[in-house]
């Protein structure tokens, strides 16, 4: 029988990749508009999407806060622990939708949990 042998290096190249691999995925998401997402919460509900908006609220501390992105369909509240970007700014989110969200202390119904935001 014959042994196949695996170089010592060769199992570690395949672990650098996966979050290059990762980071390729999301950005080749595409975004979905944000009425699409309240028209139809339970389609989206803990599902990751990719949402494209302005920032028109943003408030936080200590890099835990929330901020309310705006596109050309309407308005939804991201809930993040990664830092709030600041008002008036573009940005593309990525993150879970979910639904029972408080804001502030305010019920703001269907909302997104940030996994990573960039300013663009």
């Amino acid at each position: 029988m014959q042994r196949i042998r695996e170089s010592k290096g060769e199992g570690k190249k395949r672990y650098w990749m996966l979050p290059l691999l990762a980071a390729l995925v999301l950005t080749g998401c595409e975004s979905v508009k944000i009425a699409d997402i309240k028209a139809d919460p339970a389609r989206y509900r803990d599902k990751t999407v990719q949402v494209d908006g302005t920032v028109t609220t943003a408030f936080g501390a200590l890099s835990v806060g929330a901020y309310e992105i705006e596109d050309e369909t309407g308005k939804i509240f991201v809930v993040s622990n990664r830092g709030v970007p600041s008002q008036g700014a573009r940005v593309r989110v990525q993150g879970t939708v979910f639904s029972g969200a408080t804001v502030a202390g305010q019920a703001v119904g269907v909302a997104i949990r940030e996994s990573q935001h960039e300013v663009r």
